[in-house]
């Protein structure tokens, strides 16, 4: 067997501070990290990549129903998979975090999603606009390409729009334009990062808000914060906000032209896909942040700003399959406290509120609000120590709410 490659990792001064051997990390004190979740990345390429299976079994079978099939797995298995393969509680050294974010290999896993993500989009509106599909067929196609395109791709657009190399804010840029989404990095870094886990925050839901109220409020309420935070910017540079600096229109016009071409190529029938494709993918925005910070609040101090953001300002979850799917994105409470952290260093805290299940499973929860509140209402109350003044409330349940549960001032 050959030897396992070995790699120096160098910091900006150029001075060695680390030996990484396929994984195996050193650090300055000699103290050896092996990162077993390493291959695991992988699967972060291999969900998406279900997008070809149901048009593959609609092939083999000539049987629509089948296009149905990898959104059991989305919504049915990986939640069983959570439960199955359990919750990973380990962290790395923090010695070698900075060896571990050097290693390119995780920034290729990312780069690799993007052409993936792109290819799923395409061969999505190529088969439907080539294909003669019940009504149920083309919904499941809605649902299917709206969720890995939504789902992955903004989370893609997430990890990569927090990043400083012009390169990884294109590629940002670029995966969320065919969703018309790419005011996201704008909006989610300069302003939910900044007003998360307060009433201000259109990306924060409330207790006793559902999902789809919810939804109201955030989808255009984030749009605008993301328009006048850019505008606030392009002004601050002396910019007209209607030009090419502005890096909102910049992934909107890809949006425009990649539409345009979809419809000139396969006729103007895609515009209601496109249209549906567009508002299922947002809603897989909009279910991570409802259930990321769903009635958690921050103090605002005697000087009216609010405390910094802790771990405990986020819904965090450990389960395991999820995780690997997601590039660590529910971690959630170390990334909005930690934002310039990599995902494959983000950490668990003790003592965090926890949900009872990865993303997926909590999306499908969410979706039916008595469920939802049924769940996550007692776990919100016993985070909170049962106290109003540590919970966000929706303003017009606020006072039935505290009636329901007794809670204290």
């Amino acid at each position: 067997m050959p030897p396992r490659r070995m790699m120096m990792i160098k910091d900006n001064k150029n001075e060695v501070i680390s030996m990484s051997k396929a994984g195996v990390f050193i650090g300055p004190s000699g103290e050896e990290y092996r990162d077993r979740k390493r291959p695991l990345w992988m699967v972060s390429l291999l969900v998406p990549g279900s997008v070809f299976l149901g048009p593959v079994l609609y092939f083999a079978t000539g049987e629509a129903l089948t296009l149905w099939l990898p959104l059991v797995f989305y919504y049915l298995i990986i939640p069983l998979l959570d439960m199955l393969v359990g919750e990973d509680q380990s962290n790395p050294p923090e010695e070698v975090v900075p060896q571990l974010e050097a290693d390119a290999y995780y920034r290729y896993m990312t780069y690799a999603l993007v052409p993936i993500l792109i290819g799923a989009y395409l061969f999505g509106m190529w088969f439907v606009g080539t294909h003669a599909l019940p009504f149920h067929g083309w919904l499941a196609m809605v649902l299917l390409t709206g969720t890995i395109c939504g789902a992955a791709g903004i989370n893609l657009g997430h990890e990569l729009g927090h990043k400083k190399t012009p390169l990884e804010r294109w590629l940002a840029k670029i995966v969320l334009a065919p969703l018309g989404y790419g005011h996201f990095p704008i909006e989610h870094n300069k302003g939910h990062h900044r007003d998360v886990a307060t009433p201000e925050d259109p990306a924060s839901s409330r207790m006793g808000e559902t999902i789809w109220g919810f939804a109201l409020r955030e989808i255009p309420g984030a749009f605008f914060r993301a328009w006048e935070l850019e505008a606030e910017r392009l002004k601050k540079q002396g910019q007209p906000v209607w030009s090419l600096h502005n890096e909102i229109l910049q992934p909107a016009l890809i949006s425009i032209a990649l539409w345009g071409s979809i419809i000139a190529l396969l006729g103007w029938q895609m515009v209601p896909f496109i249209a549906a494709v567009t508002l299922w993918s947002y809603l897989q925005l909009t279910s991570a942040n409802y259930v990321e910070h769903y009635g958690l609040l921050r103090q605002k101090l005697p000087d009216g700003r609010y405390e910094r953001t802790q771990p405990h300002h986020s819904w965090n979850s450990n389960h395991m399959f999820s995780n690997w799917a997601s590039f660590h994105l529910q971690r959630h409470s170390d990334h909005h406290a930690h934002p310039a952290r990599r995902y494959q260093s983000l950490r668990h805290f003790d003592n965090l509120p926890t949900l009872p299940n990865g993303y997926f499973g909590m999306f499908l929860i969410s979706y039916f609000p008595p469920l939802w509140f049924r769940v996550m209402d007692r776990k919100l109350l016993e985070h909170a120590d049962n106290r109003a003044s540590n919970i966000n409330f929706h303003p017009r349940k606020k006072d039935r709410l505290i009636r329901k549960y007794q809670i204290q001032p």
